[in-house]
């Protein structure tokens, strides 16, 4: 009976060693990803002299773009993304009396298309990857000042958005990882939009190109944490 249990156990001890062994990380060709990333931004610049403070700008940024794709290769996933994106800038002069202050406001929502490629592995559980994606955003821009109950500006806008991104996953269990979003290698971004306000014609215009060629030098400056799913 002893010699029956050591047998059981040296089983049981190589079953569970070779199913260590055989646990793979990564993905293959007909599965699904799902992937939520997150990033939040706030930052306060202050001016001042001998006398005191002049001026304080106040940001602050919230992003969340979930994303779902479907690998046709082993290492090449194409699938559809959506973007929520909230900002707001506060600027104040302490020289007025009373104090000066602008606020603006950006919301924007968007919805693209990806292509995501895998190109390199670090170990086991680090996958590295090229993204490029394509998106069109509409959204609103208003902006406040002191003294004013009513916007000053207020625009409906929309636009489109294109890059090459690069990221990691980090495989925590076979089917969750956590992504990290390194780096905007090329971006283009493009809003639209008329104001609002009655007795006013103007339009706004935004064009915005980014070109980050040396991603080594700065990978963790511009990180976007987020978790990713395997299915």
């Amino acid at each position: 009976m002893k010699k029956l249990f050591i047998a059981a156990s040296i089983a049981l001890f190589g079953f569970t060693a070779n199913a260590q062994e055989e646990q793979t990380f990564g993905f293959a060709k007909g599965d699904v990803l799902v992937e939520g990333n997150l990033s939040v931004n706030s930052s306060t610049e202050t001016d001042s002299n001998e006398d005191g403070d002049i001026s304080e700008i106040k940001s602050s940024s919230f992003n969340f773009n979930p994303k779902a794709g479907y690998f046709v290769t082993d290492k090449l996933a194409v699938g559809v993304e959506l973007s929520l994106m909230n900002t707001n800038e506060e600027d104040t002069d302490f020289t007025a009396d009373p104090n000066f202050v602008q606020e603006t406001k950006t919301n924007t929502f968007g919805a693209g298309v990806f292509a995501r490629y895998y190109f390199l592995e670090l170990g086991k559980r680090f996958k590295t990857y090229g993204e490029f994606g394509f998106g069109y955003a509409s959204g609103n821009i208003e902006t406040n000042v002191t003294g004013v109950d009513t916007p000053v500006q207020d625009y409906d806008v929309n636009g489109i958005s294109t890059g090459i991104d690069l990221g990691i996953n980090y495989f925590v269990t076979e089917n969750f990882a956590i992504n990290f979003g390194l780096v905007d290698v090329l971006s283009y971004n493009s809003l639209n939009g008329e104001n609002n306000l009655e007795g006013f014609s103007d339009e706004y215009k935004s064009n915005e190109f980014n070109a980050n060629l040396n991603v080594f030098n700065n990978f963790f400056q511009t990180a976007q944490f987020g978790l990713t799913w395997k299915f």
